[in-house]
């Protein structure tokens, strides 16, 4: 079982002493490894209403609905081409080297019944959001059932929370050890926004993007250039498209 509010109310009236289960185990040794990472944060609001339209439409002409995910999935990678160190990982030892990584294997973190587990999407550079939906459909499927096996969760180089899902809007994701980024995403919310340079006060759909990088081999102006990156694709769809193979 995982370590949830629901699991604590169950305790009763006695303490008691539990062994982790063995996603609490990796859970430990991957955030204690990950202590050790000077950590840069960078948050931004992403508007996300002219995605909404483009979405309704596609969502319109197909069968299995697209949520928001394989998109912000297809623009980190798109992202990731323009800055690839931050799909690089640090190769620890006497001289410290960057591997830069041709993959884009992007990490998607899954609450599941047995604990957060992050499985990732293979090669997300060569394929299209209707091939990534279908990917991540099928990994939240096998997650539910405990039935992730181990290339499901090895090979990652990038990876991404949509714990927005739950709730929350500014968040504090943390780097593991065989990356030096990761981003993490709020709720949406319908907010009251300027309307461009005038005095108008429109209401917009806006999320809060967070992101985390390894500040060892990342610098804070990288960072920001890749999330204005993102934010853009995201904010003008037609700009992800063009970029598109």
């Amino acid at each position: 079982a995982n370590a949830s509010g629901a699991d604590a109310a169950s305790v009763g009236d006695h303490d008691r002493v539990v062994g982790l289960s063995p996603i609490q185990r990796a859970m430990f040794r991957t955030m204690t490894e990950s202590a050790a990472i000077p950590h840069f944060r960078f948050k931004d609001e992403v508007v996300l209403d002219a995605l909404m339209q483009a979405r309704a439409r596609i969502n319109a002409d197909t069968a299995d609905k697209l949520s928001f995910m394989p998109f912000f999935i297809k623009a980190a990678s798109l992202a990731l081409a323009q800055y690839p160190v931050l799909n690089a990982r640090v190769v620890a030892g006497a001289v410290p080297q960057l591997e830069y990584r041709a993959a884009h294997n992007v990490g998607v973190a899954m609450d599941t019944p047995g604990g957060l587990i992050v499985p990732n999407i293979k090669h997300v550079q060569t394929k299209s959001l209707v091939e990534i939906a279908a990917e991540l459909r099928e990994l939240v499927a096998r997650g539910r059932a405990g039935a992730l096996g181990n290339g499901d969760l090895r090979g990652g180089t990038f990876t991404l929370s949509n714990v927005g899902m739950i709730g929350g809007t500014y968040l504090s994701p943390v780097v593991v050890s065989s990356e030096v980024c990761i981003g993490a995403f709020g709720r949406v919310q319908r907010v009251p926004r300027f309307d461009g340079d005038g005095d108008r006060v429109v209401a917009r759909h806006v999320l809060v993007s967070s992101w985390a990088a390894d500040h060892r081999v990342v610098d804070g102006a990288t960072m920001a250039r890749f999330a204005t990156l993102f934010k853009a694709l995201l904010e003008q769809p037609e700009l992800m498209l063009a970029r598109m193979r």
